[in-house]
């Protein structure tokens, strides 16, 4: 995803003497384009995220378009207080680009987790919150973030995501995409998530439970008239997230149907924080039910309990 979205970022760049990229010490290889072509705007910050965004929003404030880049947890947490006073109550220019979001740099333990981002981001005021769902969307949402005038967030996975779009889609921010259209259930998902929860629809349409499957990109703006329409049409909901259960996509949905008065069945798929397991991402994932084959067999108990 990060690949992609920086490709995809690259032309804009070079036409655009207002954009200016900044590191926190990562991904040389990958911004080598960025530097051939002016390397006067492209800044390498050191392992100093607080630095670079109070940076970022001086710049921003002279009128320039800048984007900050580091790994998931290190981007939204260390710098937290100047993400909200400087940049978010400010309504500055400035995308912050995470990449490892979810349970990427499983290995490296939970320093390296990204699970309590989207529930930070999604309280600031002003800023927009995107999860791309392949490297297919990432590089739409690079261009998507560079037309927005306002601060976003933007969580990437890493490298090497499954592709779920052939062909770059429509994309619209606070627009979520209805990937399958079934009449039992909604599953609601977001990013590298909505992958498995397909392959989980799949299994499931196997047994005779026939799913929609709703990709949450924008987690804000939230698409409420989507999830309006999953209440009126599905007696059971289910949100599947690569993050903690509090503060996520399971969250923000929760808060819309309960406001409706939604009487059907509704469970949240995340990661247990109580569990703190170390390991590659993929093995996480299935420690945390998040794989295809666990997801269906969740889904499929808790309709069952129901009856």
């Amino acid at each position: 995803m990060r690949t992609s979205f920086f490709r995809a970022l690259e032309p804009l760049f070079a036409k655009d003497s207002r954009l200016i990229v900044m590191t926190a010490d990562l991904g040389f290889r990958l911004f080598d384009p960025f530097q051939e072509a002016d390397a006067k705007r492209f800044y390498n910050m050191g392992v100093a995220e607080a630095n670079m965004i109070g940076v970022a929003a001086g710049l921003s404030l002279c009128g320039k378009k800048v984007y900050c880049y580091s790994i998931c947890p290190f981007l939204v947490m260390r710098p937290f207080e100047q993400i909200r006073i400087d940049v978010a109550y400010h309504n500055l220019d400035v995308k912050l680009v995470a990449v490892g979001g979810g349970l990427a740099y499983g290995l490296e333990g939970i320093t390296h987790h990204g699970l309590e981002d989207i529930a930070l981001m999604r309280t600031l005021p002003n800023m927009a919150v995107a999860v791309p769902a392949d490297p297919v969307e990432a590089a739409c949402f690079a261009t998507l973030s560079y037309e927005y005038p306002g601060p976003m967030y933007i969580r990437l996975c890493h490298t090497n995501e499954p592709i779920i779009h052939e062909r770059s889609p429509e994309i619209e921010l606070g627009k979520a995409s209805l990937l399958r259209e079934g009449r039992d259930i909604a599953l609601i998902a977001t990013g590298r998530m909505v992958y498995a929860t397909i392959k989980a629809s799949e299994i499931l349409a196997g047994i005779g439970i026939d799913a929609s499957v709703v990709n949450m990109h924008t987690l804000k703006p939230l698409d409420t008239e989507i999830i309006e329409q999953c209440c009126s049409i599905h007696g059971a909901i289910f949100t599947v997230e690569e993050h903690g259960l509090v503060g996520g996509l399971g969250s923000a949905v929760a808060e819309v149907i309960a406001e409706r008065g939604y009487t059907g069945t509704f469970k949240r798929f995340g990661v247990d924080r109580a569990k703190r397991h170390v390991g590659c991402a993929d093995y996480l994932r299935q420690k945390h039910g998040l794989d295809p084959k666990s997801l269906a067999e969740r889904v499929e108990l808790a309709l069952r309990e129901k009856r």
